[in-house]
């Protein structure tokens, strides 16, 4: 059965990490098709975003978004909006939701023409 909107992106986070969940369905098709194009970054990806969604772990690769871009409205919620660079083409933008330690993708894909096409990179 393949993964949908609300569906974890994988098992249970332990109690100490964040709960990393699909936001959209659309978030769904580009995660899997990351996950065709560039495993080893995806799940790199993924473990950033469990253990510390805000880090940026010292490098360029993932940032809050400014501008109308740096809040998600998600479940009644505005929710800061990050990006995490996953290659050159391969974005993953996430809202997080501190109250319940949930990391919602909102949107993945293996083609950044398509993220500008629906509003920028976000590098404002």
């Amino acid at each position: 059965m393949s993964p949908k909107r609300g569906d974890r992106v994988t098992v249970p986070p332990p109690d100490d990490e964040w709960d990393v969940r699909f936001g959209t369905s659309e978030a769904v098709r580009g995660w899997e098709e990351l996950c065709r194009h560039a495993l080893a970054n995806t799940r790199r990806c993924f473990e950033m975003l469990r253990v510390d969604p805000r880090t940026g772990a010292g490098h360029d690769r993932q940032h809050r978004l400014r501008g109308d871009l740096a809040t998600h409205r998600h479940n009644g919620k505005d929710l800061e909006q990050w990006e995490f660079e996953v290659t050159s083409g391969g974005r993953v933008r996430y809202a997080i939701d501190d109250t319940t330690r949930t990391v919602w993708v909102i949107y993945a894909s293996s083609n950044c023409q398509i993220l500008w096409i629906m509003g920028g990179s976000g590098r404002t």
